[in-house]
């Protein structure tokens, strides 16, 4: 009895990898989420922690094998069709040494959800996700939302508005393809504050309406449409 007794007590008293943490960083295109998400990682290798970054394998722009902001900056990485098949192709034991994954364009991965779950509460890593939390309609993109009642703490950045130079919001489509994923750059999207969001939308509901008469040419562009109602600020005069 003796010897059961101190079996049990020998399996109550060994230790549990301590819990992990979620952080979410999202805001729409070019906001800097890329090198938010990057800056944290590095920070995280440079204190001594081991640090692995993955990427959706759909996102391909600039490379393949690494996670890189737009102006540039660089970070080797497993690109991904899904979370799940992370532990296989890294291996357990060197899963099991990692001590902090960052998740870039988060967005794309259906089960997100699940592994910041058990990367977290079970195997207690640190998880970092940056991601869209809307799409070019300002709706939900993927599981991003998802993850918000499971982070520690979320990061709502913005950009820079493209026509006026107010804080965007919004991620604005410039062409008139309609499916959610339509992974491209400044060439296809651009930041955009509420109000311009607005007046591009109703510029691209317009334009589309005028496309689908016959023998109509549409002279010019929704984005140079758009341009011409920037908004230019004129100092004040000195009294």
């Amino acid at each position: 009895m003796a010897s059961s007794s101190s079996s049990a007590a020998a399996k109550i008293l060994v230790p549990r990898r301590a819990h992990g943490e979620i952080h979410v960083i999202i805001g729409p295109m070019f906001a800097g989420k890329t090198t938010a998400l990057l800056r944290r990682i590095t920070s995280e290798s440079d204190g001594g922690r081991k640090v692995a970054m993955i990427k959706s394998s759909k996102d391909n722009r600039y490379a393949v094998d690494s996670v890189v902001t737009h102006d540039g900056l660089k970070f080797p990485c497993w690109a991904l069709s899904d979370l799940s098949s992370f532990n296989l192709r890294l291996g357990h034991e060197a899963y099991d040494s990692i001590d902090v994954i960052g998740i870039d364009e988060a967005q794309f991965f259906d089960d997100l959800y699940d592994f910041c779950c058990t990367a977290a509460d079970r195997d207690g890593k640190i998880v970092v996700v940056a991601g869209l939390d809307g799409d070019y309609l300002r709706k939900r993109f993927g599981s991003v939302l998802d993850v918000v009642p499971l982070a520690d703490t979320v990061t709502k950045l913005t950009a820079r508005c493209e026509l006026c130079g107010k804080r965007a919001f919004f991620t604005f489509r410039k062409t008139s393809e309609t499916r959610t994923e339509l992974v491209a750059g400044a060439d296809v999207y651009m930041p955009v504050c509420r109000e311009h969001y607005i007046s591009g939308q109703v510029v691209m509901d317009a334009a589309r309406s005028v496309a689908k008469l016959p023998d109509v040419v549409v002279a010019s562009s929704p984005t140079s449409v758009l341009e011409s109602h920037k908004v230019h600020e004129v100092a004040a005069p000195v009294m």
